[in-house]
């Protein structure tokens, strides 16, 4: 299923914001969660956004609602039809969508809000100066997200299935791994996103 794009097309670097959990934990939708006048899905796109264009969000549980109070707008909109069986349909759908002259894509999450601007843009310039190699966080000695999957890895990434990512694809391919502040704090429960939203609110 392609993507409707908007009018900066599919480029070299593309990012795929992956929301289409059910937010099962949360007891409701993550994407909407409240922050800085704007929603959790907001921010990550804004997360996306530092990382390169176009920003393609993957949708899945409750996407016509999230769509709709979304303020900050992608390029792209992706629904993952299969998204009950878990990541691997978002990070499949997501990347059956981006056009031929993407090198890589970015895979940023919903719920990682403290991931600071800085090490966005290390990841950033880490794929760029090297676009056939994976680049992950290091979450404590194994490849995360927020990552970089060159185009050579995603029909690997297509044979997933389940509620899996791509961290073991990346381990074996030689990601390169770097330090990304914030990367090992996401919004899974609501004692998560108390603990987050004040770390947020200091910061602020």
């Amino acid at each position: 299923m392609m993507a409707e794009t908007g009018s900066d097309g599919h480029g070299a670097f593309p990012v795929l914001v992956l929301a289409g959990g059910s937010s099962r934990r949360m007891g409701r939708a993550k994407a909407l969660l409240r922050l800085n006048g704007g929603t959790l899905l907001d921010h990550a796109i804004g997360q996306a956004k530092q990382l390169g264009t176009p920003v393609t969000v993957v949708t899945g549980c409750r996407s016509p609602i999230v769509r709709y109070r979304c303020r900050v707008q992608p390029s792209a909109w992706v629904h993952a039809r299969g998204w009950r069986a878990g990541m691997s349909e978002s990070l499949k759908a997501g990347l059956a969508s981006l056009g031929p002259s993407a090198r890589g894509a970015f895979i940023v999450l919903l719920d990682q809000p403290l991931v600071s601007p800085a090490s966005l843009g290390e990841l950033a310039e880490a794929a760029r100066s090297n676009p056939s190699r994976p680049v992950a966080a290091d979450m404590q000695g194994k490849p995360g997200a927020p990552a970089y999957i060159p185009r050579q890895l995603w029909p690997h990434i297509m044979m997933l299935e389940g509620d899996r990512g791509a961290a073991a694809i990346l381990a074996r391919n030689g990601a390169r791994r770097i330090a990304m502040a914030g990367a090992e704090s996401d919004v899974d429960t609501p004692a998560d996103w108390r603990r987050i939203s004040h770390q947020l609110a200091e910061k602020s």
